[in-house]
């Protein structure tokens, strides 16, 4: 997972401000329906009374949660993480299901208490993000709720009816970043992606590449490239974006604590790469996903970013056959059996491709293209085996 998607949640905090710009180039041509330049202060539709007030209690209610399950980081990882072990001022287990091991470690105390990170899949969050994928739980009122029983707080009151409202200032501040980036070609991006062995990506639009992207690490910030990946709906608008800041040279990601963030609304979106029709490639990561858009070109693919986010993938109207990348680890195989249970639902019939190393950029990278496609022309129904595999 997983910054939380729900999008009142995704409006916590304030609005960054506006720097003045030029006129945009001709390369920065806007895909996917953005809207033009926005004023300084962007509006957003009026509601009710009583429900803006229940989503502004709601989002301060959001961050009190999360303030009180810092203060106990302890007792809610040995509650929700029990087979892991604390290490000075961290506590370590293997992942989000409680695995044992060392990959995901919680800050246990300081100023960033509750934050965690999983190094192996890039994953972070906080304590509320931590609850929501160990319970999974698809929904920010579950979270709290599961939460408020954990912290023995009152239950939090039910909703006004629902009524329409803007993009959050998050999705906003996604949107202008994706526009002020420029196609990958020949830039650091490229290099990045040739590194890991994607070499024929031809047209990409839903990445990008910016040469000076603020990473900031607490108080402090600074300026490193990065890899711009639009995160869209299923009707192409922009609900957020994943950065991914590379090393100077290109040749890796960039040598800090957390090299991938997303902004914006995440949940049930993903970055897409081609036009969906009755058959669609799901997966997690945009390298695992570009590495099978090598040697099928023509299948549309999307990329969900997380192993949380696939299991929740929303699943667009006339899909027949689903494919999807999981990863050789116990969170790609609950993913696939979560998002299969959801596609069985609508009809869709949900087929694995597994890899042979860890993912399909490990296989691609130390086997090459023709090695890839051998394995997953075994593995592609005979309705596809030969208009895919050629």
């Amino acid at each position: 997972m997983v910054r939380r998607a729900n999008a009142a949640r995704a409006g916590v905090g304030q609005a960054q401000p506006q720097r003045r710009e030029a006129e945009p180039k001709a390369w920065q041509a806007k895909p996917y329906g953005l809207p033009a330049p926005a004023p300084r202060r962007a509006t957003v539709p009026s509601a009710p009374a009583q429900a803006t007030r229940y989503r502004r209690a709601r989002r301060q209610g959001a961050g009190e949660i999360a303030q009180r399950l810092a203060q106990n980081a302890e007792a809610v990882c040995r509650h929700y993480l029990s087979n892991g072990r604390r290490s000075g001022g961290y506590w370590h287990v293997g992942d989000v299901a409680n695995t044992p091991g060392q990959s995901l470690y919680v800050r246990l105390s300081g100023s960033r208490a509750g934050k965690w990170c999983d190094a192996a899949t890039d994953e972070h969050g906080d304590l509320l993000d931590l609850i929501a994928a160990s319970c999974k739980l698809p929904s920010l009122r579950q979270a709290l709720a599961e939460a408020r029983q954990f912290l023995e707080l009152p239950a939090d009151p039910a909703p006004p009816p629902r009524t329409e409202r803007g993009a959050s200032d998050k999705t906003l501040a996604a949107q202008r970043l994706f526009g002020t980036g420029r196609p990958i070609a020949g830039t650091l991006a490229q290099t990045y992606l040739q590194h890991r062995g994607i070499t024929h990506l031809g047209a990409c639009p839903a990445l990008r590449f910016h040469s000076a992207c603020y990473y900031r690490d607490g108080a402090a910030q600074q300026k490193r490239p990065a890899l711009l990946a639009a995160i869209t709906d299923l009707d192409g608008h922009i609900t957020g974006i994943q950065r991914t800041w590379l090393e100077v040279s290109g040749r890796g990601k960039a040598p800090v604590m957390t090299p991938r963030r997303a902004l914006g609304r995440q949940f049930g979106n993903g970055v897409r790469f081609g036009t969906s029709g009755e058959v669609m490639l799901a997966g997690e990561g945009i390298e695992t996903v570009l590495s099978l858009r090598t040697i099928l070109p023509q299948l549309a693919m999307v990329a969900a970013l997380s192993a949380f986010n696939l299991g929740a993938l929303v699943l667009p109207q006339g899909l027949k056959r689903l494919y999807v990348a999981r990863d050789r680890d116990t969170a790609g195989y609950d993913a696939f059996e979560r998002l299969a249970r959801r596609a069985g639902l609508l009809g869709v019939t949900a087929i694995a491709l597994d890899p042979v190393h860890g993912d399909f950029n490990d296989d691609l990278v130390l086997s090459g293209a023709e090695a890839l496609r051998a394995v997953i022309a075994r593995q592609l129904s005979a309705p596809d085996a030969a208009s895919l595999a050629t």
